[in-house]
Order: structure tokens, then sequence, then C-alpha cells
């Protein structure tokens, strides 16, 4: 059995003005492209399907569409789940519909399918966070753990105190019973989650910028202990890095989100998971490769031209782009930037290293000096030391000699 792993799709996102939606469009048929050149059975999305509880229209529209098309006509299985990001009522919504499509849509942590069947597959099983899946092609069934995210709000259960014990347990003995209850060797056994998932023992991944944080302290921090032994694969959302917090023979795996999202993850490769899976036998997995996100990039140059050169040279890309410099940048140089890149996101000055490492001047104004003066000194001071280029001493001038 193959079963493909995608997770943080984000649909609807924007990185500060710009959107993402052409760039998802595109990696939305990369999944699906993969699915078909693996003859893929499952497909498992692994939560953040939006980025809002309010998406937009078209980020919506994208969803469904994307997921009807993986779901190939009811040929394939899709389960989707909640992440931090999404709303359970909006992903719950439309569940009669998707599941005749062969799609199930995954909003509350202790959600319990409804039993129905397809042409391909039908489900054999179902219980508060798990469901069984028969596939005609296989003489044998795969079970799935599914827990969206999960906190004391959407479990509608108070954790009271040691809050950041009392999840974990909760989870991992729930996990435990329903692995104790179905998950024999006799079947491929998955865990599907989106949680701010570490190894017990080593360090603590960093949650990407941008993202809503889960972590508070270590409250809503699980340990990977909590899985238990039959789980053969472990898909998970939430940190946009590929990694595998497991061992090889049990992988238990973020896939990555499917675009760079924030310049946190500049230079980052982006991937999706495709499993091999059969009962009782450790699985096989690969990462693949997503392309259609545009590169993000954070540069730092001391001159205009030298800016002017690389943003030339990389036009399809998004930028954070540092300029260290003395002077304020002239509205001139500033237009010319933007013109000669669409995709500059953040212009950022910085002050040059000499002025930065200069000891700081007394705060205090002199009113004896004249009104030119005291502006520079009040523009240096606001401005964390950058002197006003002539433009803008110029304009200043004209508004004192305005009648």
């Amino acid at each position: 059995m193959k079963i493909l792993h995608t997770a943080d799709w984000h649909l609807g996102k924007k990185l500060d003005r710009f959107s993402r939606l052409e760039e998802q469009t595109a990696v939305m048929d990369e999944l699906l492209n993969l699915a078909e050149q693996q003859q893929v059975d499952l497909v498992l999305v692994a939560g953040d399907l939006f980025d809002s509880f309010y998406p937009s229209t078209a980020a919506i529209d994208l969803f469904y569409k994307s997921l009807k098309r993986l779901a190939k006509e009811g040929s394939r299985a899709v389960v989707a789940i909640a992440g931090n990001h999404d709303s359970p009522s909006l992903i719950d919504a439309p569940n009669p519909l998707a599941r005749e499509c062969g799609i199930i849509l995954i909003g509350q942590p202790n959600a319990e399918v409804p039993p129905f069947e397809l042409r391909d597959f039908r489900i054999t099983k179902s219980e508060s966070g798990f469901i069984e899946i028969q596939f005609k092609k296989y003489d044998y069934p795969v079970r799935i753990l599914h827990t969206p995210y999960a906190n004391e709000i959407r479990l509608k259960q108070n954790l009271e105190e040691e809050k950041e014990n009392k999840l974990n347990q909760i989870l991992a003995d729930n996990w435990r019973s329903l692995a104790d209850k179905f998950c024999d060797d006799k079947g491929v056994n998955l865990l599907i989650t989106h949680l701010y998932m570490n190894p017990k023992e080593g360090e603590i991944l960093e949650e990407p910028d941008g993202e809503k944080p889960i972590k508070i302290g270590n409250a809503d921090m699980i340990f990977s202990d909590a899985i238990p032994p039959q789980v053969q694969y472990t898909a998970l959302g939430h940190l946009h890095g590929y990694k595998n917090i497991g061992t090889e023979t049990h992988p238990i795996v973020y896939s990555s989100s499917p675009i760079a999202y924030s310049f946190s993850e500049a230079g980052q490769a982006k991937y999706a998971v495709i499993i091999t899976a059969e009962p009782a036998k450790p699985v096989t997995f690969e990462k693949h490769p997503l392309s259609s996100g545009k590169p993000l990039h954070r540069k730092s140059f001391k001159g205009v031209d030298a800016a002017l050169e690389w943003l030339r040279e990389h036009p399809h890309t998004l930028v954070e782009l540092t300029l260290e410099t003395e002077d304020f940048l002239k509205a001139e140089e500033r237009k010319m930037l933007y013109q000669t890149h669409q995709g500059i996101v953040y212009l950022i000055p910085k002050l040059s290293q000499k002025q930065a490492e200069s000891p700081k001047e007394e705060r205090e104004i002199n009113l004896n000096q004249s009104i030119n003066s005291i502006f520079e000194d009040y523009f240096r001071y606001k401005m964390e030391g950058q002197n006003p280029n002539q433009e803008l001493k110029d304009l200043f001038n004209e508004i004192l000699t305005a009648e």
C-alpha cells in the first residue's frame, strides 16, 4: 500500500501584501501528479489546511477542488484533519458530501467518522479518534488513529493543574487504548495528528516565524514516546521543515509545508512524503521535493548598486532586503529598487557598521543651534543614528519658507 503524507497547506496565506495563491495552486498540481506517478492509495493531510478560521472564497475553492482531484472520483481515500489555524466546524461542515467523493474531513480531536462504503473502499470500523479502511484491492485493512489539533478547549476537558503533563497523558492514554483495541499486526497501523510534538530526549524543535505558536511554556507540548509501539508511521503537521523525530523503523515525520511561508524558512527545501506499508513490517518512506513555491531570500547589501545587481539576477523570488547606509534612503533610490524587482516584501535600512559602533550622543536639545541643526539632531535620534539625506533637508527648508 502506498500513502502520501502532506501538511500545512495554509491555503489563503499571504506574505505581508503578497498573495501566495498562485503558488499554492501550482503546488496542489504537484501533489496530484506525485499521487498519480506513485499510484498512491491513501492521502494524509496533517492539518493547517487553511491559514485562518475565515479563509477567502478563493482559498476554500482551491481546497475543495484539490481534495476532489486527489480523491480520484472516490477511488483514492483522502483523510484531512484540522490544525491550530483551522476552524473545526468549517472543516467538518461539508463532510456528508465529501464522503461521497472519498474524502474524510476531521475537525474535532474526539470525532467519530460515520461508516460508509464506496466502490473501491469502505470504513469497516469507527470509534472516537479511530477509523479502519478496507480497500478492495488489498486483503488487509489500514487503521488510522486521528487527532486534529487538540487543546483544553477543543477537547472540551478541563486539564486543571499540571497542564504541561496532562494533555500529553490524555493523548497517550487514548492512543494506547485505541491501538490495543484495534491495531494488531494483521493491518497497516498509522497515526495522523497536528500537534507540537518533540522527541522525549533531545533538542526542542523551534516553531516557525509567522506560525501561531502552540507552545506556551511547555504546555501543549507532546512527546514522541506517547505514540503506541503498534503505530508503523506517524504523519505530523505544524512544523514547516521536514523532520523525522522518530527512527527509521518507527518514523514520526513532519512532512514540511509545501511552500515557504516566512523568511525564517528561506532556503528550506519543501517535501511531500511517500510511504510504502504492509502489515507486520517496518514501512519504507521517501521525501519528494516540491518546487512550485517561489524562493525566499534574506539579503543584505552595503549599497544600492550591489542590491540592484542582485535583484536583476533573481527576478522570480520574494526578498527581505536590508541596505546598510549612512544616510536615509532617497525616494528615488526606493523607487528604483521597487521598479527593478516586483518581489521586495520588506526593505530595511540599517546603520553602517561605523555609525552603529560610534558612541551615543547626549539626547539633550541645544536650542541655541539653527532650526536645521535641530531637525537633523531629531532625525538622527528618531532614526537610530541615520542622517537625513539632502532630499529631506530640502523638503524641510521648503516647509520652513512656505507662507
